[in-house]
């Protein structure tokens, strides 16, 4: 399944949602939680409506290459004059 059927099924699941909310609201009436979970659900199809038009580079998603890493030890010249953490250079005193 690509990831825009699955941005599609996501909506169409959000939409049953936004009209079971509605007649929910209907049998309990208006109140401070019917609003909390309607803003909620349309959050929601909002954040989703998002997502489906940033789909196309969705799509083509690619892993990273992988790099390599020898085993064989690091030249130790590349710390001759790098800072110890913490400590400062080896010539200074710490403060």
């Amino acid at each position: 399944m690509s990831v825009q059927d699955d941005l599609t099924s996501v909506q169409r699941c959000l939409d049953d949602l936004a009209r079971s909310v509605s007649r929910l609201e209907q049998q309990i009436g208006p109140g401070l939680e019917m609003r909390r979970v309607r803003t909620d659900a349309d959050h929601l199809r909002e954040s989703v409506a998002l997502l489906k038009e940033a789909a196309p580079g969705l799509t083509t998603l690619r892993r990273p290459d992988l790099v390599s890493i020898p085993d064989t030890p690091y030249d130790t010249s590349l710390w001759t004059d790098s800072d110890d953490e913490g400590l400062g250079a080896r010539d200074r005193r710490a403060p």
